[in-house]
């Protein structure tokens, strides 16, 4: 209870007990038949109306000189009993109603602050309006500033794990104020043992690490690609893979992996600049659905888009490894 309720409780308290009112807190209308029958002129239960106008007259009274007091802003109820609030620094306390907290605060719309806040984590979302990137999420320092200043299309390839054959692969487009934007994710698999930093002949484990894409080839004739596209029959994957299923029409399209090869020949070129023990001919390639040896492999479909995509103008590399490697 507020200071000046309890001040009001007070003076009714001193005051002493008024004059009670019949039931229904109302005055009766009409004569009041007690004693005998008025002479002519005079009216019935005088002295009693004259009283019920003296109470009414002091309580109106007191309602004017409140209501006029309350137009002047001089009156607010509070802890502190009566404060000149009227241009004032002074808040208006309401003592019997909690003082709301930053979790009990609803939101401009009404929702509770801590339900308005559904953005998606920062890593995850555009800090601009147009869905670019100030750099590719996902891509840790050091893997950021291995990516060269002249190169404008980044295939990222992240993998679900350092020990496994699921990925997915994105293809990132340098903007020309240099931000990023990101074309559609799509799935992957990468070598059967997962990943590592000092790949070998034969560990069945896809290279991690930044390299760039310059030449592509297939089976199948040019769909259209704007990399220096090779066709030729020794493309041809027979056998099955490790789940199982055939490898026939695997290599119907390749883009070559800059992973210990010469450039500028066909993904073919048998040559291995850093000797047989690194190992060699890794390649995007078309999934076969299970895991490769070393290399990343996409759908066909996704495999022809991205053929179609990468520009020799654009120097595009790929960004290679599981997401906890690419993030370091």
């Amino acid at each position: 209870m507020s200071g000046s309720h309890r001040a009001s409780v007070q003076r009714r308290r001193s005051a002493g007990p008024a004059a009670a009112d019949p039931p229904g807190g109302a005055s009766v209308p009409g004569p009041r038949r007690h004693g005998p029958p008025s002479q002519p002129g005079q009216s019935l239960g005088r002295g009693r109306r004259r009283k019920a106008r003296k109470r009414r007259g002091a309580a109106g009274a007191s309602a004017v000189a409140m209501l006029v007091a309350a137009a002047l802003g001089w009156f607010t109820v509070g802890p502190g009993g009566l404060l000149a609030a009227h241009g004032k620094d002074a808040a208006l306390s309401m003592p019997d109603a909690p003082v709301p907290t930053a979790d009990s605060a609803p939101s401009a719309a009404g929702v509770p602050a801590d339900a308005a806040h559904t953005d998606a984590p920062t890593a995850d979302r555009s800090d601009r309006a147009d869905g670019t990137f100030a750099s590719i999420p996902g891509l840790g320092a050091g893997f950021s500033a291995k990516i060269p200043a002249t190169s404008n299309q980044v295939v990222l390839a992240s993998g679900a794990g350092k020990d496994s054959s699921d990925s997915s692969v994105t293809l990132w487009s340098r903007t020309p104020d240099g931000r990023w934007r990101p074309g559609e994710t799509w799935t992957a698999h990468n070598g059967f043992a997962g990943w590592t930093g000092d790949h070998s002949s034969g560990d069945l484990r896809s290279p991690i690490g930044v390299f760039t894409l310059s030449d592509a080839g297939g089976l199948k004739g040019d769909p259209g690609s704007r990399l220096p596209y090779h066709q030729d029959n020794g493309f041809v994957a027979s056998g099955t893979g490790f789940s199982g299923e055939p490898l026939a029409g695997a290599f119907d399209y390749v883009v070559a992996i800059d992973y210990n090869r010469f450039t500028g020949d066909s993904p073919l070129d048998p040559r291995e600049p850093m000797g047989a023990d690194k190992g060699g001919g890794i390649w995007l390639h078309v999934d076969h659905g299970g895991p490769t040896h070393a290399c990343v492999s996409l759908s066909q479909d996704h495999m022809i888009e991205l053929l179609k995509t990468l520009d020799p103008a654009a120097h595009p590399v790929i960004a290679m490894g599981d997401a906890t490697s690419l993030a370091a």
